[in-house]
């Protein structure tokens, strides 16, 4: 027989008293919580998920939950939203009350909550509503930013001339022509293409958003206190922000010391001069870790998306080529061989609607960023309690039958009425809506609509001999096309 130590029964007895409590406290908790499948101790819902896409399988609960979902993620308990009508309920109807951020772990150790897309509370009012009037005045809508996107775009042309029509990968290319407009904003500067430090930064970017998708990260998030178990995704992720950060640090700390308040070149030197004000807000929010997480955002989210977009449309066209002939026809027609505007678009509904649908099958930001409960809420008869994560699932939107005829299909005709006509469509929600839309969804369209007319202007997408187009989406927290070679034969 052992001998049973008396202080392993006491601490065993403490434990399960400890456990009993929380489960009961959360039995009360969540009384009254959205229906989903049955969650297992600690782990949850984990083993049911596609941990590779973990969209797709909550676009399959709803069709048995409803558009409104309860799961648990290890041993958080989280909300799915389904559908525009349950996301447009949620994000516009009670925009106040779903506006806030989780704690997300690998981005809250070094971020701190700053900066505009992690933050929450009074901070992300402070820096939203900087970021929104400080991109219109360096040019967001502005005809200042327009000739720098056309001036990009030239240069992408030669670029692409450069290869004379042979295969080539085009990813880092249209990378760092889309970072060269948020760069123009931020720092009032361009890089050329092959330039190292363009390169290694967008590298730091294009590596999280993959690495952000992968099931370890996926797990790390889910289980923190499982940080010195779980392969090392999350750790890089850590070590690429800092070096990010560094980069930023050593830009606005050179631009400190030659700022002039009344000749402010960029967001940098405007966030700067803001420190200097003296007022309570100057200390409050514009100091230097909040420079630093937003110009990371922006940079981030100016790149990334728009880029990758740009890539499935050229993907696309080359897997559509009458499509692609009706789009070039429309920008004879109506362009001809002169400079790509953005006074054009509502003369191009075709090409509009081409845009528009490249976004919405594409469905670059499946799951969104996820928003949490800023209070307790009762939403469509449910409690959800403050502080609960929601994921609004953008894909389930832009994929609703309610809203779009042929969702697993790419049909421009989804933007337009039975007379050609551009139409709007309530389902397309890319840039998510409410409170917490992408604050550079204006910019990111005028980059879309002049990048594309000014290349299928110029160029007619093919893909290389004996390749078939692959519209499966790669391994990411966006989704991206796989990596692939175009031709790009010239027009005369």
């Amino acid at each position: 027989m052992f001998a049973i130590d008396p202080v392993t029964i006491l601490l065993s007895v403490v434990v399960i008293l400890f456990l009993a409590q929380v489960y009961n406290g959360n039995k009360q908790k969540y009384k009254n919580f959205p229906p989903g499948p049955k969650p297992l101790p600690i782990i949850g819902n984990i083993l049911s998920i596609d941990m590779n896409k973990p969209h797709r399988t909550f676009i399959e609960l709803s069709k048995t939950y409803g558009p409104v979902i309860g799961v648990q993620l290890g041993m958080e308990k989280t909300v799915l939203l389904c559908g525009y009508d349950s996301i447009k309920d949620a994000l516009i109807n009670h925009a106040d009350e779903f506006s806030d951020r989780p704690k997300t772990p690998v981005f809250s150790k070094i971020l701190r909550d700053n900066g505009v897309v992690f933050s929450s509370g009074e901070n992300w009012k402070v820096m939203k509503r900087f970021t929104l009037s400080t991109l219109r005045d360096y040019g967001m809508g502005k005809k200042t930013i327009e000739d720098k996107i056309t001036e990009e775009a030239d240069c992408l042309v030669q670029v692409f001339q450069s290869y004379g029509g042979k295969p080539f990968n085009n990813h880092t290319i249209i990378n760092a022509a889309v970072a060269n407009i948020i760069v123009c904003i931020l720092l009032n500067h361009r890089f050329e293409y092959e330039d190292p430090l363009i390169q290694k930064l967008m590298n730091i970017i294009n590596e999280n958003v993959r690495l952000l998708g992968t099931p370890m990260v996926r797990l790390y998030n889910s289980f923190p206190f499982l940080v010195g178990l779980l392969p090392g995704g999350h750790k890089k992720i850590v070590e690429n922000i800092s070096e990010f950060r560094n980069f930023i640090i050593a830009t606005f700390t050179k631009q400190k010391k030659e700022l002039d308040v009344n000749d402010q070149r960029n967001l940098i030197d405007t966030f700067l001069a803001k420190q200097q004000e003296g007022k309570p807000e100057s200390t409050l929010y514009f100091h230097d870790e909040n420079l630093t997480a937003l110009v990371s955002n922006l940079f981030g989210a100016g790149m990334e998306t728009t880029s990758t977009t740009l890539r499935w449309g050229l993907l696309l066209m080359m897997k559509y080529p009458d499509i692609q002939k009706k789009v070039q026809d429309e920008i004879k027609r109506v362009i001809g061989t002169a400079q790509p505007k953005l006074e054009h678009r509502n003369q191009m509904p075709y090409t509009d609607a081409v845009i528009h649908e490249i976004l919405r099958y594409g469905d670059i930001a499946p799951g969104s960023v996820p928003h949490a409960t800023s209070q307790d809420v009762t939403f469509r008869g449910y409690l959800i309690p403050k502080g609960t994560t929601v994921i609004p699932v953008l894909s389930s939107s832009l994929r609703d039958k309610a809203y779009f005829k042929k969702p697993y299909e790419f049909y421009p005709e989804h933007f337009l009425d039975s007379e050609g006509n551009f139409k709007k469509n309530d389902g397309f929600i890319p840039f998510s809506i409410g409170k917490r839309s992408c604050a550079g969804e204006n910019l990111a369209k005028m980059e879309l609509f002049l990048f594309f007319t000014r290349l299928l202007q110029n160029f007619t997408f093919q893909a290389p001999p004996d390749v078939d187009v692959d519209l499966t989406p790669a391994l990411g927290f966006t989704n991206a096309p796989l990596p692939h070679k175009i031709c790009a034969i010239p027009r005369s």
